[in-house]
């Protein structure tokens, strides 16, 4: 049996940005792990193509700063990237992910490239000190957890 999760990107107002559904694969006390399918038109990004039908494993946990999306091709399988989120931690439940997208991303390439991403939008939220320095742990946590080859297992 197969358990629909909404997921709910929200800004820093709170307000819902954009609306998917996607299936449970796992969860266990701080995390769940999703299949959803790129429900946009194509998208060319930094060198590669978020397609329309495009494979993503995603990670949202409730006591990290971030999330991750594992892109996969929709014709061929083959991994295309990591796209992380730096978040306020998730709010999960069985049946729907929210969480507030606060700008700053990381994209992870086959090859291990980095690229930090959205910089200027994250300087320019209103965050408190705190947050802001939760952020940016996060980034830093994810650039180490990408020196390995894969951050989770499918």
């Amino acid at each position: 049996m197969t358990s629909a999760v909404t997921v709910i990107k929200q800004n820093l107002a709170g307000e819902e940005t954009w609306r998917y559904t996607g299936t449970l694969l796992r969860s266990d006390a701080h995390s769940i792990l999703i299949e959803a399918y790129f429900n946009r038109p194509d998208l060319p990004f930094h060198g590669i193509v978020f397609a329309q039908g495009d494979r993503f494993i995603e990670q949202y946990f409730d006591d990290r700063w971030y999330n991750i999306y594992e892109i996969h091709d929709r014709l061929n399988g083959k991994l295309k990237a990591w796209y992380c989120n730096i978040t306020r931690p998730a709010e999960i439940s069985y049946d729907r992910i929210a969480y507030v997208d606060l700008a700053l991303d990381l994209l992870v390439l086959p090859d291990g490239a980095q690229l930090d991403l959205d910089a200027d939008e994250f300087e320019a939220l209103d965050l408190d000190i705190d947050e802001h320095k939760q952020a940016l742990r996060a980034l830093a946590e994810l650039r180490t957890l990408f020196k390995h080859p894969r951050p989770f297992e499918i």
